[in-house]
């Protein structure tokens, strides 16, 4: 029962977590210092992504990258942010899911570790009695040695002579 709760509030949340991105996004271009500062994110990116493409597609990365205007600075930088909060919310789910699964793995380990142990103690109790049972057999073989064969039977003639000793009285 738990389970299908957890997964429904995991994708609940990363439901919710794309209009809270658009919500950022919305905020982030409006504040004057804010947007500075994501203007500043974006460019480097706009470097980063653009010296890696330029890298891997063989071309010269000694040239001059021109940076972006300010609109798609701030639209590339919103963009980014939201892009990060979701994914952020997604890995915290990811890894509360991973954690989750390990304790439930840790559980039933736990469970499994101590039907193991009451299987040797019971093997141990079983090998006991076993060995009581031989020591008992072996007793029972050692007496019936000394009486012989015919005395292990003796009891049933003696109580048949005792019956007819009883009759003859």
């Amino acid at each position: 029962m738990v389970l299908p709760v957890v997964k429904l509030g995991t994708l609940v949340l990363k439901t919710l977590s794309k209009p809270i991105a658009a919500r950022i996004k919305k905020e982030a271009g409006l504040h004057p210092k804010f947007r500075q500062h994501i203007v500043n994110l974006a460019q480097a990116n706009h470097r980063l992504s653009t010296t890696m493409q330029r890298r891997i597609y063989g071309h010269a990365t000694d040239v001059e990258i021109r940076p972006l205007n300010e609109e798609k600075a701030v639209q590339a930088a919103v963009d980014l942010l939201g892009e990060i909060f979701v994914f952020s919310v997604a890995g915290v789910a990811l890894i509360f899911e991973v954690q989750r699964s390990s304790r439930s793995e840790a559980k039933k380990e736990a469970i499994r570790k101590q039907e193991l142990e009451s299987l040797r103690l019971r093997d141990e109790e079983l090998a006991q009695e076993v060995e009581h049972l031989k020591h008992q057999l072996e007793e029972l073989e050692r007496l019936a040695r000394g009486r012989g064969l015919p005395g292990v039977f003796n009891f049933r003639h003696a109580n048949a002579e005792d019956g007819k000793l009883g009759k003859q009285a």
